[in-house]
């Protein structure tokens, strides 16, 4: 389908090695005057279930500096664009929780908030796993549990998970055991 918004004016108004923001002057679809503001985001969003044979999962729980408040979630980070998304999901696998796994499945795609950014997401499923020890960036004060699945998915239910990558990848990774497709 054809753009239907037209750009008039685009002005970086702030860069750094993460994410860069531009305001836009621009003709809505309906052709009046507005502006837009977009932030393009320079990583790939990446996240992963790690499953073992019992259908337990483990969750990261870290205080989100954006969010102002703690946060469960799967392990997640981001993986520069151009870069291979299954080496940056094993990186942050093993980095996040010290787990590596032998088996990868890719259970989506997504975009996470395509009403002011550009960024893109992916989500896989981690199984076949071994433990060692957790590797995480100075920026991260991490917490790891194992739960079983079908708790992780309750927790997003309740509303205690409120992450997109993480409900997408629970959501989606519930599914597909119940479906026999893991």
């Amino acid at each position: 389908m054809k753009n239907p918004w037209k750009t008039l004016d685009k002005t970086e108004v702030y860069d750094n090695p993460w994410i860069k923001v531009t305001h836009r002057e621009v003709l809505n679809p309906a052709g009046g005057a507005g502006i837009y503001g977009v932030v393009h985001f320079k990583n790939l969003a990446i996240g992963i279930v790690p499953l073992d044979e019992d259908y337990n999962t483990w969750l990261v729980g870290q205080y989100r500096y954006t969010m102002e408040e703690y946060t469960w979630e799967i392990p997640e980070g981001g993986g520069p664009l151009g870069n291979e998304p299954l080496e940056s999901a094993k990186r942050e696998l093993q980095e996040e929780t010290g787990i590596i796994a032998e088996k990868w499945q890719k259970i989506g795609d997504l975009a996470t908030s395509n009403s002011v950014t550009d960024e893109r997401g992916v989500v896989y499923i981690a199984q076949g796993l071994t433990f060692g020890e957790a590797n995480p960036e100075d920026t991260e004060e991490l917490q790891v549990k194992k739960v079983p699945l079908d708790e992780a998915v309750e927790m997003v239910m309740r509303g205690e998970i409120t992450c997109s990558l993480a409900m997408i990848g629970l959501l989606k990774a519930k599914i597909l055991r119940d479906r026999g497709e893991i």
